[in-house]
């Protein structure tokens, strides 16, 4: 009995030391941050407070942590784990959460069909164009394929950017642009200028699930706000800035991922007057754009670029190998930006894939490629919605455009639970949950209307949706 008992007592030391160590990990601790107290540490770990003696005595003697007297234990810093960006956040099923949905995306071989990933099937994409652009590139100077690029990047492809704006009635300068590896990146970059651990961003809820995912890295509180037809619930949107005193919100105020949804005139009016009380910058994220078929409002448009940071990339239109970014802000903000990606990646976006994009962009077929994009994807998102119906699988709303159907399952169904029957058969969904802050879409799924052609799609998730009700 003795044995036994000291078996369980080791584990549940064990166990502590595991979960402090995890704390440090996700850097919910950070060097120089105190500890529960042994007291408070047994309560809420429902052990004696002599097993916590006992585990904090051994991290100690690992140089973990240290005691000061009458102070308690601190976290030394020493050997500080590897983030686990994993592990940081609310805790969620594999199969919804955003890094795993990521990798079955990008991992899976071609015999894979991705109705839940974030991009068009290559024979959508402008390949022709692609290929004569490089071909023109290839008789390019040498330098170009082989010198770094400059800070702010290609002054062709920020000068073609600049034309755009004007278009859309946004007045701004080629110094108001730096051009980044992807959008990805120039989230990442506002977010090292702008950011520090423990401050609080607002995203839509539901978002892109990459939103968060980046935020996890930056350590920062994560605050949703609930998604409307018309974009955030403006209520619930003034009350999170007067209870969270957010620093950033980042959005897609056009074709919104993952619902479809544009932003009306007047919730783009109240977000703007919102945001000036509070001081709030806004990251618009506009990567959607030129699948409208008429332009919708704009935070940026409306703000002239003063409190809303303007970003984008041309990875959904032109090409995801060819990755490129850009960021529109006040000057004083790209200077510091410019400095930044000096520091982290030591200049722009690869000269190669600017200059090819600035090419296709300044030929005539770019226009005629976005106009044949925007039909065919008309014509599929009546099939998809028409098929799904079939299914009762019902859209949230109907998009004006975009490739991303936001679409409710019958009742009783989990989408998570519907994933990971169809990741079985070779078919990776985007369960509504990865997108959610307050898991509150667990039926929902986005579904891509272009990925959503081959019928096999639709057999293996009516089969997964018969071997639901089945398990119920």
């Amino acid at each position: 009995m003795e044995r036994t008992m000291n078996g369980e007592e080791t584990t549940r030391t064990q166990a502590l030391m595991d979960a402090v160590r995890t704390r440090i990990a996700n850097r919910a601790l950070e060097p120089g941050d105190r500890l529960p107290s042994v007291r408070r540490f047994a309560e809420t770990m429902n052990v004696s407070p002599s097993t916590v003696v006992e585990a904090y005595g051994r991290l100690e003697a690992e140089g973990i942590i240290r005691a000061r007297r009458g102070s308690g234990f601190y976290v030394t810093g020493a050997d500080l784990p590897p983030m686990a960006l994993a592990g940081m956040g609310p805790s969620r099923e594999r199969d919804v959460d955003p890094f795993w949905v990521s990798r079955q995306s990008l991992d899976a071989d071609a015999s894979v069909l991705k109705p839940g990933c974030g991009w068009l099937p290559a024979d959508w994409m402008p390949t022709a164009a692609l290929r004569k652009g490089l071909r023109a590139l290839s008789r390019g100077d040498d330098t170009l394929l082989s010198d770094y690029g400059s800070t702010r990047g290609s002054l062709a492809l920020r000068r073609l950017l600049l034309s755009r704006f004007a278009d859309e009635g946004i007045s701004a300068t080629a110094e108001q642009i730096v051009l980044t590896a992807s959008g990805t990146q120039a989230i990442d970059l506002i977010c090292r200028l702008l950011l520090r651990p423990g401050d609080t961003v607002l995203v839509d809820d539901p978002c892109y699930f990459n939103f968060q995912a980046l935020l996890r890295a930056h350590q920062v509180r994560i605050t949703g706000v609930p998604f409307t037809p018309t974009g955030p619930d403006i209520s619930a949107f003034e009350q999170a800035l007067i209870a969270e005193n957010p620093r950033l919100y980042i959005t897609n105020s056009a074709l919104h991922n993952p619902t479809g949804a544009s932003l009306s005139p007047q919730t783009a009016h109240r977000v703007l007057s919102a945001a000036a009380a509070h001081g709030l910058t806004i990251v618009e994220d506009d990567i959607f754009t030129d699948f409208e078929p008429a332009l919708s409002p704009r935070l940026a448009i409306l703000d002239g670029l003063n409190r809303v940071i303007r970003i984008g990339s041309f990875s959904k239109t032109l090409s995801a190998s060819v990755r490129c970014g850009y960021i529109a802000a006040r000057p004083d903000w790209i200077e510091r930006l410019v400095d930044l990606q000096v520091a982290t990646s030591f200049g722009g976006p690869s000269p190669v894939a600017a200059e090819l994009i600035a090419n296709v962009l300044a030929g005539g077929s770019y226009r005629k490629h976005m106009e044949e994009v925007r039909q065919r994807l008309t014509r599929a998102r009546k099939t998809a919605a028409a098929r799904l119906a079939q299914m009762d699988i019902v859209p949230w709303i109907v998009p004006r455009g975009g490739f991303y159907l936001w679409c409710r399952l019958p009742e009783g169904h989990d989408s998570s639970v519907i994933a990971r029957r169809c990741v079985e058969e070779n078919v990776v969904l985007a369960p509504g949950n990865v997108f959610s802050i307050s898991q509150s879409a667990a039926s929902f799924v986005r579904f891509n209307i272009a990925q959503l052609l081959d019928e096999r799609v639709f057999t293996v998730i009516e089969n997964a949706m018969k071997k639901s009700q089945a398990d119920d």
